[in-house]
């Protein structure tokens, strides 16, 4: 099992370069950042685990051009969005800039995306109905995989259209699009088309019953389950027997970060690194 690391992308926050720097050389496996290009004032939305919205969810950097200067620095940490929101973006635009991320990167790109929880937040960029989300976000996903795979990419759904295009450059290797899904939609989602799961350990009551339950899901699709990625989103306290717990449950990576008590104290960050780097021979 890998060990991630993701950070809310702040200013606040360590810069990407010197945290990817440190990741590497700690032996971690991969960097992720999340997306939210703005955040609604009206409070129509709730914040879903309740309470005021954190401040550092207003002043996120771009994740891309974040993992851009990651992946610059380093040659072998993996550089993920843990989640970027592919609907709020133009398709094209958005598959050029996963594919030259790619390609400069050499090949250590992998994209978790989700549907995003704010309403108002989607319906400011997306002209498709918000109900039918996770419907426009299938056919994203694979519309930008006929773009970043196909020679001649054309893609004809409810929600995406274009007819045939030139579309270049191509990624340096076939990019990872997985679902961060919880709720049984999104999970039913996932086990259908997506490349992987990213699941949040703490809602799920039961972690190894929910990863055997997608499982089964993923091979009544037709599909082999041990050939899809299960990036866990670890939000409980972590510790060794915690992530040998999900080594042992067949989870390809976890994903730790500071808590969202400790969000905008950088001084937490590295003597994080520094712990959690002793248990990856481990794991």
């Amino acid at each position: 099992m890998h060990l991630g690391f993701s950070s809310m992308n702040t200013l606040n926050d360590p810069n990407p370069a010197a945290l990817a720097k440190t990741l590497e050389e700690a032996g971690f496996e991969s960097l992720w950042y999340g997306e939210h290009s703005h955040i609604p004032m009206s409070r129509k939305t709730p914040y879903p685990p309740g309470g005021e919205l954190p401040e550092p969810y207003k002043e996120m950097m771009d994740p891309y051009v974040s993992l851009m200067a990651a992946a610059a620095v380093t040659e072998r940490l993996k550089i993920g969005t843990g989640i970027a929101l592919l609907m709020e973006r133009d398709i094209f635009s958005q598959a050029k800039t996963i594919a030259t991320l790619d390609q400069l990167s050499n090949g250590r790109v992998i994209i978790g995306t989700g549907v995003g929880w704010n309403q108002e937040e989607f319906e400011n960029v997306c002209p498709h109905p918000f109900k039918k989300r996770y419907s426009v976000l299938r056919e994203t996903v694979l519309a930008t995989r006929e773009l970043l795979t196909k020679a001649k990419p054309e893609y004809h759904g409810e929600f995406v259209n274009f007819d045939p295009v030139w579309f270049e450059p191509k990624p340096k290797k076939p990019v990872n699009f997985l679902f961060g899904a919880m709720g049984p939609l999104g999970v039913k989602h996932a086990a259908e088309w997506a490349d992987g799961w990213m699941p949040v350990d703490v809602v799920m009551p039961d972690v190894k019953k929910a990863l055997n339950d997608f499982r089964d899901l993923v091979r009544a699709n037709g599909r082999d389950p041990d050939a899809l990625d299960i990036t866990m989103v670890v939000m409980k306290p972590v510790t060794a027997d915690l992530l040998k717990e999900y080594r042992d449950y067949g989870v390809t990576r976890c994903n730790i970060g500071v808590g969202m008590e400790n969000w905008n104290k950088p001084e937490i960050i590295e003597p994080m690194i520094n712990e959690f780097s002793k248990l990856i021979p481990q794991l």
